[in-house]
């Protein structure tokens, strides 16, 4: 049988953390100011696992890479920590530069083996995405993506769809008055990477697999006339009119089948695998960055992993793979329900992906 993995595995991480909400900033100062500092990088933290249990394979970890510190998940100077410098980093498309570096390390010090970045903002995965489309060629490569978020959604599409919620539910959780929902810019960033990698033609639709997704329009959405909520759902539309493939979380839980049928649209030699670990917020973890989706049960994510990993036997080849959107501040701590397993499962993924296991 073709494990798909006879290439070594070559680890890397990423802190990146550029997130404005005013959640993340309010996290990051109270860390700060309670003198719980530092906190370690995710990726130590999953390597230790990887150390541990996997020290009979074949890998090699080449550290992390730089960020500045400002840009942490825990920043012990917070003269930048505000909406501002986050909001500005974003719409100078810092996201992008960031990926580029990803792209960068992973051409340059790992390909042809198999790059495994553990890291947070996933917009970085259109980097590693990037360097290893450019090597086997997109034609030969698809992406999967295991995610409650489409990460599709440009930030005017978005905005657009905030403005409506604003002006047509009393309910809204956002704020008319907030300046930071007007003339954004439409950069790369962790709710927009996919849809960048699909305009710049790094992935083609017909190879693109957005599984667990949790954000996915009602049916009652495609209806409304309103060209704001129309230039959104289009974009879901869109994409799948265009050849990719959506499944909903509902699809996962309920019809676990409906997941290897979908799957076997896939044609290409070449796979790259990204996890978004709030494929299980709020269900079975609480480490993540973004958890107002709930997602998998531990059970349902293996299940939906052992799927992807069955493509291995069928003549195709891992060429990548990430698990991101890890939160520090709130990832292993102890719950009223017991420890937070968020770091536990992420190492439990890599080695169901990368060995097997």
């Amino acid at each position: 049988m073709n494990s798909g993995t006879e290439k070594q595995v070559v680890f890397f991480g990423c802190q990146l953390d550029p997130d404005e909400r005013a959640e993340s900033i309010q996290e990051k100062r109270a860390i700060a100011s309670g003198g719980r500092l530092p906190l370690t990088d995710p990726f130590q933290v999953v390597m230790a696992f990887i150390r541990e249990e996997m020290a009979d394979r074949n890998w090699e970890d080449l550290g992390a890479l730089p960020v500045p510190e400002w840009l942490t998940p825990a920043p012990g100077d917070l003269s930048r920590i505000r909406v501002e410098e986050f909001v500005s980093f974003l719409d100078d498309d810092g996201c992008r530069r960031a990926a580029g570096d990803v792209e960068r390390f992973v051409s340059e010090r790992i390909l042809p083996r198999i790059p495994c970045m553990i890291g947070v903002d996933h917009s970085l995965t259109a980097g590693a995405v990037k360097a290893v489309s450019d090597h086997y060629g997109k034609e030969n490569l698809s992406l999967i993506v295991l995610d409650s978020h489409t990460d599709a959604v440009p930030m005017s599409a978005l905005a657009d769809a905030i403005q409506y919620d604003i002006d047509t539910n009393p309910a809204s959780p956002h704020d008319r008055n907030d300046p930071f929902l007007y003339d954004r810019a439409d950069s790369v960033n962790a709710s927009s990477f996919i849809h960048h990698l699909l305009v710049e033609e790094t992935v083609l639709p017909d190879n693109l697999f957005l599984v667990g997704v949790g954000d996915y329009p009602e049916k009652r959405a495609f209806r409304i006339k309103d060209p704001r909520i129309a230039g959104y759902v289009g974009v879901y539309k869109k994409m799948k009119q265009d050849g990719a493939t959506i499944l909903t979380k509902k699809d996962c839980a309920s019809s676990p089948k409906k997941l290897k049928t979908l799957l076997g649209k896939l044609k290409t030699p070449y796979v790259y695998i990204s996890v978004d670990m709030d494929i299980g917020a709020r269900n079975a973890v609480e480490g993540v960055r973004f958890r107002d989706r709930r997602g998998l049960q531990e059970k349902q994510i293996y299940r939906v992993i052992e799927a992807v990993r069955s493509l291995f036997s069928h003549q195709v080849r891992l060429a990548g793979f990430d698990v991101v959107e890890i939160n520090p501040r709130q990832a292993g701590g102890g719950l009223s329900s017991g420890e937070d397993r968020t770091y536990r499962i992420a190492a439990n993924l890599i080695g169901k992906i990368a060995f097997g296991r």
